[in-house]
Formats: C-alpha cells, sequence, structure tokens
C-alpha cells in the first residue's frame, strides 16, 4: 500500500468511531424511542430533567440537559427521537425509571451519595429500577390466590362480559365416573401429583367456559376457567378439597388444596379419562423415544384450535379441547394465568348445597 493510502486509511480512522464505540448497549428490548436534546446527545449538556407524557408515537420519555433554555427545547431542531438505549448508553440510571406511568416529572441528580432521580411532585427520591406494571400485579396476585373462599360477587365477575373481561366456550369435558381431577395435563395429569377432589358431580359431558381478561399490561390472559355441571345459579362458593380432606383441615401440616402447574397449562379432567391419558401417552413415548409430549404431541393440536378460534387466543394456541385417541373420551385444557404456579379450585353451590359449578382461578383481572 502507498504512502498515500495509508495517510486515507489514518485519516478515516479518526472520522469513524471504533466498532466498540459505535455499539449500543440494549439494557431493554423493545424500549421504544424517546425524545432526547442534541446538547445531551452531543455532550454539550448533562441529563437533568425527565418527564413522561401521552404518545402516540414512542414510548413518551422526554429528556432534557443541565444546560437547556426554554428557547432551545421550544426549537424543534434542537430535538431528536432516539431509541431508550441510547439515552441509557449515555446515562444508565435511566433504566431505573422506564417503567414508571405517564405523567412522570422527575430531576436527576448525582452527588456523593450516587446518581438518582427525585420525583418533582412528591419529592420522593427514586434508587432501585422501577418494576413493569406486570411484574407488581404478578406480585399482588400471588398473595391474592388460594385463599379459602372469596365473595360471590368476585366468582360472578369473572364471568360477566365487560370491555375487560370476555367469556369463551372452550369445549366439553367427559365425566364417565363423575371423579374428578385439577391437574397440569403436560407435566401432572395421570400421575399421583394430580389432584383429586373431594366431590364427585353426575358422570355425563359439561361445557368449560373460560373468563378471558383483556389486560393492557399483560395482553390476553385466562382468568379462570369453570366447569359447568348444571344451569342453576351458584350462591356461595367453598374451596375444593383434596380427597380424604376437610376444609377444617385447612391450615394443618400436609393440607394443601392446591394443584400444581409446571407447563402454564392447566384442566379439569375425569379419574378413569387421566388414567387412560396416562397409558396412552406411556404407549406414546414408547413409540417414540427421545420426544417430547408437547412439541412433538400438543404443539400442533394447540396451534390448529388457535386456528379454528383465533379470537382471545395467542399464536400458540390457548385451549384446546382434546380427545383420547382410542376411546374418544375429551379433556379441556387452558393456559393458566401468568402462568406456572399453585392454584385452587371452588365449588360453586346452589341454595341447597348442590353442585352447580367448578371454577379454577388464575388471576383477578382488577390487578392487570
Amino acid at each position: 500500500m502507498g504512502l498515500f493510502g495509508k495517510k486515507k486509511d489514518q485519516e478515516q480512522a479518526k472520522r469513524e468511531p471504533q466498532k466498540a464505540e459505535r455499539e449500543t448497549k440494549v439494557y431493554i428490548q423493545g424500549a421504544g424511542g424517546t425524545i432526547v436534546t442534541k446538547s445531551i446527545l452531543d455532550g454539550t449538556s448533562r441529563l437533568k430533567w425527565m418527564f413522561r407524557q401521552e404518545s402516540g408515537h414512542g414510548n413518551g420519555w422526554v429528556a432534557f440537559g443541565d444546560t437547556d433554555s426554554q428557547e432551545y427545547v421550544d426549537d424543534a431542531k434542537n430535538m431528536a427521537i432516539v431509541d431508550f438505549n441510547t439515552l441509557a448508553n449515555i446515562e444508565p440510571a435511566v433504566v431505573n425509571i422506564f417503567y414508571m406511568p405517564v405523567g412522570s416529572d422527575l430531576e436527576f441528580r448525582a452527588d456523593k451519595t450516587g446518581k438518582y432521580f427525585v420525583d418533582t411532585r412528591t419529592g420522593k427520591e427514586i434508587r432501585e429500577q422501577v418494576k413493569h406494571p406486570a411484574q407488581l400485579a404478578f406480585e399482588k396476585n400471588l398473595k391474592f390466590l388460594n385463599q379459602e373462599t372469596y365473595p360471590e360477587v368476585f366468582f360472578q365477575g369473572l364471568f360477566t362480559e365487560s370491555s375487560k373481561i370476555k367469556v369463551v366456550r372452550a369445549g366439553e369435558a367427559d365425566f364417565p365416573t363423575g371423579e374428578v381431577v385439577l391437574a397440569d395435563p403436560i407435566a401432572y395429569l395421570g400421575s399421583k401429583y394430580e389432584t383429586l377432589l373431594d366431590k364427585q358431580i353426575p358422570a355425563g359431558s359439561y361445557p368449560v367456559e373460560l373468563s378471558v381478561c383483556l389486560s393492557r399490561i399483560a395482553g390476553p390472559r385466562i382468568a379462570a376457567a369453570r366447569l359447568l355441571v348444571n344451569s342453576k345459579q351458584a350462591v356461595s362458593y367453598e374451596i375444593a378439597m383434596p380427597r380424604g380432606k376437610r376444609i377444617e383441615e385447612l391450615g394443618k401440616p400436609g393440607v394443601f388444596t392446591f394443584f400444581g402447574v409446571d407447563t402454564g397449562l392447566a384442566c379439569f379432567a375425569d379419574r378413569k379419562v387421566s388414567e387412560k391419558s396416562r397409558l396412552f401417552f406411556e404407549s406414546w413415548a414408547g413409540e417414540n423415544p427421545g420426544k417430547n409430549k408437547y412439541t412433538d404431541y400438543f404443539a400442533r393440536l394447540f396451534q390448529e384450535s388457535y386456528e379454528a378460534n383465533p379470537e382471545f387466543q395467542n399464536q400458540r394456541g390457548s385451549f384446546l379441547e382434546w380427545k383420547l385417541p382410542e376411546d374418544g373420551f375429551r379433556t379441556v385444557m387452558f393456559s393458566s394465568g401468568m402462568g406456572d404456579g399453585i392454584y385452587s379450585g371452588y365449588w360453586g353451590l346452589d341454595e341447597d348445597g348442590g353442585i352447580v359449578c367448578l371454577t379454577a382461578v388464575f388471576m383477578n383481572p382488577e390487578y392487570f
């Protein structure tokens, strides 16, 4: 290479930042666009103010620098829309406030105690990362679940359509014996970890309805599912106890009402159907060594369910009426609220104490 070529490369290297300098660290995936003054971007000012506004574009955050005058920020030429992560690479502390709500008005401070924000309205210091609203709702929901009972109005609200709740008929389940099982259909149906309930229902086939919560912060989620045993009105609800246990024993060591979910799915099933399901999949596993029950068997069926009924399901499918290939007995499977966890069923009773329905509760829609 000639001297002219070397000088040209040297000049180009001066003009172009190194690759490591050009790369932007991604703190938050899909963070969206943020309005930032160019003085912050070019380093002639330091971050001083941030507020979040209603916005049809981007995430609503706006950032001003410590030397920005009113005249400066009033000139649109001095503003730029950048990915929030671009701002975070200049001042990583902004990650802490990303999930704060519209209307937030904050001052950024840096002193000997560290870097933090102050709410200009309340004076509250924000030094830790604010959690996503869905995470806060999830934590609150955990404390709400598995109580001994809830008011009748709560159960009624779960299955009363509104702008936030949609009631979906997911299919019918067959109960040849009337012995009811609650379980994760992929992980525990037909195993010792399923929950066989104390009460029985008349042998027969019953519809399953889903309460779909159209959550603004978590998307469509199945808040509850219920097995409709008859058309009477439930006037009271009691927690469904496992076989051999009584409500009076609640709180004693080894007495649990809940069933476990480890694949994000739950189901109502008859005990006989559960056993036949176990036998079917033992045979299936022998014929399909190394294959996965969900990925290699159920995933396609859930996808077909979505394609047949796409409204209020995610694209991988949120519910399925599954028939045992040999006997044709049906079991209805459905997503369990925010996913894995422990959940309880509740018997809905009429004025004479007869069983009207069985409801599995996954979420309190008020939190979401």
